[in-house]
């Protein structure tokens, strides 16, 4: 068995994004391993995975659109490198697709979540990143240990420079409370919540706000910004609300899907910011303000890497 501490980590990157996989190594002083993914006329992957013989290998692979097809390639890049002599192999996954499908709506519906875990541990992970989850409940349903890294530092960093002290910090459904909680912490500003009902994967209805807004600007933070359903409907009602039409959006990720930015750019939001968990292209308004996560995720690999905690870099549950 190799001395992990001897040698540097082991950087692949998958095709979901590999300017973050190449900036994640570069803050390592590393260069991602040789990887090729051969694409069949019939869409069929076959990764194909060198150098990783006897290395401590981190796969950077985030499961974003489309979803169903980078997750399958993750599965095969695990599995190319455990064929391929790495001694272990730890999935790097900013973005989790599946993350919203950890319990049961009604009978007969699957849960996403636990099955996409499962695949992932019996690919060959034997460990996981991930970057602010929808849901910690990932870790219970994970047969391998789950490393759940927060972006709150980074986001309320770039608001703290952004927003005035006046602002009010705003969690656009109940999921999303923990976060603006620990948001508002770091900055020293209060908290107001939209209660919602999904109506829909795309549809949701605002139904009431807990909280003080009036002649505030409001300052919406979500792990996610799919449709942009949720906070369109949040808007809403914090203007019913009498918040300031000065309106910042913050969250740790940016699908932005099918006509969310149609959908944001109707209304007055003058920032939208988001992290680098996906790529983020476009010239359509609203246009993000995009930070990096790759100084995170390298600090999370190196501190694995050389057996010390995580602890002051992983989310709240």
């Amino acid at each position: 068995m190799s001395d992990r501490s001897t040698m540097p980590a082991r950087i692949v990157a998958g095709t979901a994004h590999p300017g973050l996989a190449a900036a994640v190594a570069a803050a390592l002083g590393v260069r991602p391993v040789p990887c090729e993914v051969e694409r069949f006329p019939d869409g069929e992957l076959r990764p194909v995975v060198s150098g990783v013989q006897g290395g401590d290998v981190y796969v950077v692979q985030p499961t974003g659109p489309a979803v169903n097809d980078h997750l399958i390639e993750a599965l095969l890049l695990l599995d190319a490198c455990r064929r391929g002599g790495a001694e272990t192999v730890t999935a790097v996954l900013p973005y989790f697709g599946y993350a919203r499908q950890d319990r049961r709506g009604r009978a007969g519906q699957a849960v996403g979540a636990r099955v996409a875990l499962g695949a992932l541990a019996s690919a060959g992970a034997d460990r996981l990143i991930v970057v602010e989850p929808h849901t910690v409940a990932l870790e219970a349903m994970c047969p391998v240990p789950v490393e759940m890294l927060t972006t709150v530092p980074i986001l309320a960093g770039e608001l703290a420079e952004l927003t005035s002290e006046t602002a009010v910090l705003v969690a656009p459904d109940l999921g999303a409370v923990k976060l603006a909680e620990h948001c508002a912490r770091l900055l020293r500003r209060p908290v107001a919540v939209v209660r919602k009902t999904r109506v829909s994967g795309a549809r949701v209805h605002a139904e009431e706000l807990v909280g003080d807004v009036r002649d505030r600007p409001a300052v919406v933070v979500d792990d996610m910004i799919s449709t942009g359903g949720t906070i369109e409907a949040a808007v809403r009602v914090l203007l019913a609300h009498g918040a300031s039409p000065d309106i910042t959006v913050a969250a740790a990720h940016g699908p932005l899907v099918d006509a969310a930015r149609d959908r944001l750019g109707r209304l007055p939001i003058r920032c939208l910011l988001v992290t680098d968990t996906l790529p983020v292209g476009g010239a359509r308004e609203p246009r993000p303000r995009v930070r990096s996560v790759a100084p995170l995720i390298a600090d999370a690999i190196g501190r694995l890497h050389n057996g010390q905690s995580l602890d002051s870099l992983m989310v709240r549950g």
